[in-house]
């Protein structure tokens, strides 16, 4: 029996685009920005995903819609999109192909109430037949393949994923990714990996399962009990972007300490570059926290506040990095007396 490692190493086709392993970055609002996504390509992951792009706002050429499109460095380059009205989709995927992007995701799993109250996300599961027209919409619009990703259904009285996902399979749809839990959960309990399941009877397209996949024993027993062709990283992924290359047996991952917090420091300053100093330094303070929680859990609570409320991009750097470092030497002190 081959081993999961060996599993996870395989690529998976896609149409003509090739995932160069099975463990994928989720498309994360407000997180998987092209800084983030640079590091967790660099660091192996199989694909990565743009933070949903709000169709409508990139065909009227929103300034941050099209910085969202963004996929510097990165190939294939995979553009999720949003929206509620089928003739948005397809100019806005018109606009992502002719950018670059290498595959189009329809975004049909957001469960934040932005954009539900707006009939997008999750919402369209409640209209399978208004979902379906924006997924002809956007097939019919590029060449390049379409995929969606979804929940099990709006909630446990509605769990239609399986009946979209084979109406999206036969419009054109390449692959489906879905997330096992209802968009009434949010993020609540526990993904049921069994329910993904129920879609994989219905498709033959590659099936991704996301949801409470962390680890090499939780992608085992996802995909066993799943069926899928391979996982999603999203939450995960939090503070340590070289996760999916890790989970994946990825040689590009930063094998120690000194290491992962360059890549955080990195990131911090990447996103400065990326944002300007104003933007970027209050887009960054969630990162620094996930950053804190996996590297330096024991951080003052005076050096957190300091991070999290400065305005100088310089001030939170240099406090970022002396923490960093006091926390690994902490760590390697801990080892050796150990």
């Amino acid at each position: 029996m081959q081993s999961i490692d060996a599993f996870l190493r395989q690529p998976l086709q896609i149409g003509p685009v090739t995932a160069r392993n099975r463990v994928f970055l989720a498309p994360l609002s407000g997180i998987s920005d092209l800084p983030f996504r640079q590091l967790a390509w660099r660091h192996g992951a199989g694909l990565v995903f743009t933070e949903m792009v709000a169709s409508r706002e990139l065909v009227v050429d929103h300034p941050e819609s099209h910085a969202r499109l963004r996929g510097d460095g990165i190939d294939p380059h995979v553009v999720q999109l949003a929206g509620r009205e089928a003739r948005w989709m397809g100019e806005a995927a018109k606009i992502a192909e002719d950018a670059g992007a290498a595959m189009i995701d329809i975004n049909m799993g957001c469960p934040a109430k932005k954009v539900t109250g707006g009939y997008s996300g999750s919402a369209l599961m409640r209209d399978p037949d208004h979902a379906l027209s924006l997924i002809e919409a956007t097939v019919k619009a590029v060449s390049v393949p379409v995929t969606l990703k979804m929940r099990l259904g709006w909630d446990h009285d509605s769990l239609n994923a399986p009946l979209i996902a084979a109406r999206a399979e036969a419009a054109g749809v390449r692959m489906i990714t879905i997330h096992g839990r209802t968009r009434m959960q949010f993020y609540k309990g526990s993904a049921d990996w069994d329910a993904i399941a129920r879609v994989r009877e219905a498709v033959a397209v590659p099936l991704i399962a996301n949801g409470d996949v962390t680890s090499r024993a939780d992608i085992a027993v996802c995909l066993r009990r799943s069926g899928a062709d391979a996982v999603m990283v999203g939450r995960g992924a939090q503070g340590q972007p070289w996760i999916c290359g890790e989970l994946a047996g990825s040689a590009d991952i930063p094998a120690d300490r000194k290491a992962r917090n360059a890549v955080a420091l990195e990131h911090y300053r990447a996103m400065i570059a990326h944002y300007g100093d104003d933007v970027g330094v209050r887009h960054a303070r969630k990162h620094i926290g996930w950053y804190l929680e996996t590297l330096a859990p024991r951080t003052p609570a005076d050096r957190k506040v300091m991070m999290m409320t400065s305005h100088n991009a310089e001030e939170v750097v240099e406090t970022f990095a002396e923490v960093l470092e006091t926390a690994a030497g902490l760590s390697s002190e801990m080892e050796s007396a150990a």
